[in-house]
């Protein structure tokens, strides 16, 4: 008996023809949530007059392709979507083949699949500020990457709790000093093709075993580069009240 193809993604094109380029393109894994939404409409609400692509691949599905379809119609005129539906994970994880837990190889693919020079990433549960992109695209040019910093928000009361002064911080300093240092995935833009072949290093965990480090190992791939660093807040970085950040919040940790 012949078995039946799987349809593998869905296009939804903005107003200029496809093969144009756009100006920025953001990656972003997805498992289909109900937070995914709230993070497409912050792409749609940005400042940026450039067009914008975005690139979402799922990973094990939460949700429904079909309940999110009135959401990406309400897409502005400058901003297109691809969207990857595998029929399996490339994920650890989910008995996929990459360390990298967290998506497997899907920001690599993506960020590959994206006809634009310049890259984003945002992960589905959180959102962009509505200054994002323009503020790191104005950076970037001439640079390897650029980054904005992100606010700290409650996932349950979505009260703004403190911008990061811990983490995403930058090369040299922070909890992660002794690693080079480190840029939140959510906070970076990249010039693609500046990187190269580091866009794979999204797919491997760095440590020889599975885990969530990959965008550690991402950022230490890139970081000597020529960067420039937005030294505001432009993105909303959703935490849980496990998350160790409350407890840095409370305490006032220096580092």
């Amino acid at each position: 008996m012949a078995l039946s193809p799987l349809p593998l993604g869905r296009y939804y094109p903005d107003a200029a023809p496809p093969q144009t380029p756009s100006d920025v393109g953001v990656v972003m894994p997805s498992l289909l949530r109900a937070e995914l939404p709230r993070a497409l409409r912050s792409v749609y609400d940005q400042d940026f007059k450039g067009r914008i692509q975005v690139a979402i691949g799922v990973d094990v599905a939460q949700g429904r392709l079909e309940d999110f379809e009135s959401v990406f119609a309400e897409r502005p005129d400058n901003v297109s979507i691809i969207m990857l539906t595998l029929p399996f994970s490339t994920s650890a994880r989910h008995g996929g083949v990459h360390h990298a837990l967290d998506g497997g190889s899907l920001r690599s693919i993506l960020g590959y699949a994206i006809n634009a020079p310049h890259l984003a990433f945002l992960d589905d549960d959180n959102s962009y500020l509505p200054n994002h992109i323009a503020l790191l695209h104005g950076a970037i040019q001439g640079r390897v990457w650029a980054s904005g910093q992100r606010m700290l928000v409650d996932e349950v009361t979505e009260e703004h709790l403190g911008v990061d002064t811990w983490d995403s911080v930058g090369p040299g300093k922070g909890r992660f000093k002794e690693m080079g240092g480190f840029i939140d995935t959510n906070c970076l833009m990249v010039d693609k093709l500046r990187i190269g072949s580091a866009l794979g290093n999204w797919s491997h965990a760095g440590t020889g075993q599975p885990g969530l480090t990959a965008d550690r190992t991402f950022f230490r791939s890139i970081m000597g580069g020529k960067y420039a660093m937005i030294l505001r807040p432009t993105v909303l970085y959703r935490i849980r009240r496990s998350n160790v950040m409350w407890k840095f919040l409370q305490e006032k940790t220096v580092f």
